[in-house]
């Protein structure tokens, strides 16, 4: 029996750490042949080289190098053709059955309409939500359009891609991928966790992620700052720091994160990449995220501590009680800080159920990759859900 090839697509730290289950279970079926392709921040030495880490767990079968050593708007217009013509080049050569990709990040737009052009299926992974300060949504979605399978991570989610027309036999809610991460690692505990990062926790700490909000000029370097002046102001507390991605201002904040660590070396430490097992296991041990990470969002609620989430990157997600959102300044950011401490927050932590699943969605997926006929998925119909 000749397997199907399912082509895996990762270009970031993130997202690798949510297909790490599902590339496994790719990896360890009979009926399956796993190909990898690695491509943007894994291959820069900026961004931590992290196909290093990614080469312990598996075979690469490609690494597509994309990134120019700066973060304009310009620059990424030219990752993204470099991508779509390096894709295209790869596909013909690997053959894949099917692809696999995962989100909203500019160099997977590019993999994707290689793919369609090739007319090869897509599978797409935390399709239909919606993060309105950020290019992402409308990538989101055009990858939606361009997908033959899709698996969300909420029910609502799933009923947005069936609106964008996509037939409703075809759209799977499994939940979200990061919360099998949480089921199955064995976390750090909290003397484990200072050792691996060779820092020493406060008693209070928080764990900060901030990304620039890319649909807003110029503005990272602005509310970053807002910010870490109330981060400042901060009492007792430790801080732990993972860097930005390489979007359109992504390197203004991390030159200011690397400022900042210079001159408070004696409370915080930082990371361009923690790696899922210790990012994770960070948030058992910090009483909050803050910033505006997706992380903050889908993982967090679920290990009932709070997120401060900042600005307009996460706008439209589905979001749990635990998350506070607020405005990029001063005044918003230190009244969150207030409510997180407060003691009818904290109690109403206590009960924080995360919205996005249980955390079985790579076996399931992995059953529909192996099962879903593949013949005629290419054509499809727009969905009509007025009918």
């Amino acid at each position: 029996m000749t397997k199907r090839k399912v082509c895996v697509i990762t270009g970031t730290r993130a997202e690798y750490g949510l297909l790490y289950w599902l590339i496994k279970e790719i990896d360890l079926d009979k009926e399956l042949s796993l190909q990898l392709i690695v491509t943007g921040m894994h291959l820069s030495q900026e961004f931590g080289l992290t196909y290093k880490e990614i080469e312990k767990d598996f075979k690469i079968d490609k690494k597509i190098d994309i990134l120019s050593s700066s973060d304009t708007d310009l620059d990424i217009s030219k990752s993204m053709s470099i991508a779509q013509r390096s894709f295209a080049e790869t596909f013909e050569e690997l053959k894949p059955d099917i692809i696999v990709v995962l989100g909203d990040r500019y160099e997977i737009l590019s993999s994707v309409t290689a793919a369609m052009i090739a007319r090869i299926p897509i599978a797409h992974i935390h399709g239909g939500e919606s993060t309105e300060g950020v290019i992402d949504e409308a990538i989101r979605h055009s990858i939606t359009k361009m997908s033959h399978l899709h698996f969300t991570a909420a029910e609502e989610y799933r009923n947005r891609v069936i609106q964008l027309g996509e037939n409703p036999k075809r759209v799977f809610n499994f939940g979200g991928m990061g919360i099998e991460n949480i089921n199955k690692l064995n976390l750090l505990s909290k003397e484990e966790f200072e050792k691996s990062i060779d820092f020493k926790l406060n008693k209070r700490n928080i764990l900060v992620t901030f990304h620039p909000v890319t649909l807003e000029n110029n503005s990272a370097k602005v509310h970053f700052q807002e910010l870490l002046d109330v981060i400042d102001e901060l009492e007792d507390t430790n801080i732990i720091i993972t860097k930005a991605n390489s979007d359109s201002g992504g390197r203004v904040i991390n030159s200011m994160i690397d400022d900042y660590l210079a001159r408070n070396y004696h409370k915080s430490i930082g990371f361009t990449s923690l790696g899922q097992l210790r990012y994770l296991s960070a948030m058992q041990h910090v009483d909050a995220v803050v910033g505006n990470s997706s992380s903050g969002i889908i993982e967090t609620p679920s290990f009932k501590i709070g997120t401060i989430n900042i600005g307009d990157r996460q706008k439209g997600r589905i979001k749990a009680d635990s998350i506070i959102d607020c405005l990029p300044n001063k005044k918003s950011i230190r009244n969150a800080f207030k409510i997180l401490y407060s003691k009818g927050f904290q109690s109403k932590l206590k009960n924080t159920e995360s919205p996005y699943g249980s955390g079985s969605a790579s076996k399931e997926i992995v059953e529909v990759l192996k099962t879903v006929e593949l013949n005629n998925i290419i054509k499809k119909s727009f969905y009509n859900t007025n009918h």
